[in-house]
């Protein structure tokens, strides 16, 4: 299953059905844009295998110039994404499928440390079971508690977050 509604918080037990998706959703990007894209990465709880997480693919693109995040705009349209600029979330274009949501595209410039927060985030829970249990139990409790306040939910997984990446050298 995939979409969430908007104003809506609720978890979807992991399944392989997302990595199928994200590797089609990721075929179609990279031959609609061709050489405008360095590479396209699956991030997210839906990347993590036994976490559940909102039934949303989360998909970074890595450019070379960050500007070229404007010439990707049109092809991403036809495949059926609504630009939604780079004042959304800092330091990347970001994009939007589905209603209810169903994809989301978090495009950097190659080597951007948000990007490298979220890639390195997803392997260490993909590692490491302890991290990945007390992350799953955070997040179910979470999203008990704030089924209407996505901003709430995002919030207060930010200090679990943000101990891991101290671990990972991130500060």
């Amino acid at each position: 299953m995939l979409g969430l509604p908007n104003g809506e918080v609720f978890l979807i037990p992991w399944t392989n059905e997302w990595v199928t998706e994200f590797t089609n959703e990721s075929d179609k990007i990279t031959s609609e844009l061709g050489e405008l894209v360095l590479a396209v990465h699956h991030i997210g709880s839906t990347a993590v295998k036994n976490l559940s997480a909102k039934p949303i693919i989360d998909i970074a693109i890595e450019l070379k110039d960050f500007q070229l995040g404007k010439h990707c705009v049109q092809g991403l349209e036809r495949l059926g994404y609504e630009y939604k600029g780079t004042d959304i979330l800092p330091e990347r274009h970001y994009f939007s499928k589905g209603e209810p949501r169903t994809h989301q595209i978090h495009m950097f410039l190659t080597g951007n440390i948000y990007l490298e927060k979220q890639l390195a985030f997803r392997d260490y829970l993909l590692h490491d079971n302890e991290a990945l249990n007390e992350y799953q139990t955070l997040k179910e409790t979470l999203s008990r508690t704030h089924q209407t306040d996505k901003i709430t939910y995002s919030h207060e997984k930010t200090e679990f977050i943000n101990k891991i990446m101290e671990k990972l050298g991130f500060n």
